[in-house]
């Protein structure tokens, strides 16, 4: 009678244990199989000073240097958005953008760079690039 307790808790917690193995193997394949597309996206006006053209050629410098694979795939994407143009009207509500801005976007996760983006550009790049490499790494 002992047995076929210790039996029957055996097989309850073996079963208990491999669908939640099951699921969680599915969830993995599923990541890989369709990973999510990281944007990131810099507005801009037209008339820019250095540092807003130094933000702009520092994300995409970093992009290009620490995800080259990811950026050449379109896995990861950039885009620099006039918001003095119609067209960008669109994308800048849609990403909540009021001003000059640099965001990550990916699914419904929002990371807003703007800050360290215009305090690094141009006085420490790296510190710019890590903070980019950071919230991508999160992303990814």
């Amino acid at each position: 009678m002992k047995n076929l307790k210790s039996l029957w808790f055996l097989i309850i917690a073996v079963a208990t244990l491999f669908p939640a193995a099951g699921v969680n193997a599915q969830k993995s394949t599923k990541r890989l199989e369709n990973p999510a597309k990281i944007e990131v996206i810099y507005f801009h006006y037209t008339r820019r000073c250095l540092t807003c053209n130094a933000v702009e050629a520092e994300t995409l410098k970093a992009l290009e240097t620490l995800y080259q694979s990811q950026y050449k795939s379109g896995k990861i994407t950039f885009k620099s958005v006039n918001l003095d143009e119609k067209d960008s009207k669109a994308i800048a509500e849609k990403c909540k953008a009021e001003g000059q801005t640099l965001i990550i976007i990916s699914g419904k996760k929002r990371f807003d760079l703007t800050e360290t983006g215009f305090m690094y550009a141009r006085s420490n790049p790296e510190k710019l690039k890590a903070e980019l490499k950071k919230a991508i790494d999160f992303l990814l």
